[in-house]
């Protein structure tokens, strides 16, 4: 049961539009899937709306086609949104067909649906990225901020490289609530970003750079020893997780 199918259930019984007794029954019936629904080869989390805010989120990696849209179709069956990470165009079409209005997001390589009772942000996420190599993860990012029903700001290919491309946004950078800073190579665009700014840093690094990033760990250490105040720190790609740290800053 959504937030939402409970509230609409009271209100319809304080306005006597519904029977008590019929309004319990409903309920029961709505609960007999909780906490999870068994499909077999997955057990659907059907409450975690109700925990975390937003419903359970499907990583495509790993996953048939089939299996995902197993799971997207009874994720939307319940009126919640629905995001799909780390999900290739076939995956896609399976879900399409049980799902049509669901959007893919090429450049994310994320599948969404905006639907259910998902609370506004109070402010804007402003996701930046030092280059156009780490657009696919601040993609990621700026999409899962999104359908948390967050307002995003998107600046992208503003390195340290170039630095007087980010200090030329200055009013950007001041306008947002939480930052989410996408980088790979060595990683320092947090730290600069987080000595400009009064609010929360989120550091997302990537695993773009040449033989000595070692595959994003050059840039996910210089992260975790920035010697500016307010980064914290999200695994290597993770644009996901980057977003889900700042839209629960931006809902407080």
């Amino acid at each position: 049961m959504t937030t939402s199918e409970l509230q609409q259930l009271l209100d319809d019984v304080k306005s006597g539009a519904l029977d008590p007794s019929a309004a319990s029954g409903r309920i029961l019936a709505m609960l007999r899937a909780a906490p999870f629904e068994d499909l077999g080869f997955a057990r659907v989390d059907t409450h975690r709306e109700l925990r975390r805010g937003f419903p359970e989120v499907i990583l495509g990696l790993g996953k048939t086609p089939a299996q995902i849209a197993a799971v997207a179709e009874r994720i939307v069956a319940r009126g919640q949104a629905l995001l799909v990470t780390r999900a290739k165009p076939d995956a896609y079409e399976a879900v399409r067909a049980v799902v049509p209005g669901a959007v893919y997001h090429a450049e994310a390589r994320a599948i969404t649906l905006a639907q259910g009772n998902v609370p506004a942000g109070h402010g804007t996420i402003l996701i930046l990225c030092a280059g156009t190599s780490d657009l696919p993860v601040a993609e990621e990012a700026a999409v899962t901020a999104e359908v948390m029903g967050n307002t995003v700001d998107r600046l992208y290919d503003v390195g340290v490289a170039g630095l007087h491309r980010l200090l030329g946004e200055q009013t950007r950078l001041h306008a947002a609530r939480v930052i989410v800073v996408v980088a790979g190579m060595e990683g320092a665009l947090p730290s600069v970003v987080a000595g400009l700014v009064a609010v929360p840093v989120v550091a997302v690094p990537t695993s773009i750079g040449y033989g000595a990033s070692f595959g994003g760990v050059a840039a996910l250490l210089g992260m975790l020893n920035s010697c500016a105040n307010g980064v914290s720190v999200v695994n290597i790609d993770n644009g996901f997780g980057g977003a889900c740290m700042a839209s629960m800053i931006n809902h407080l």
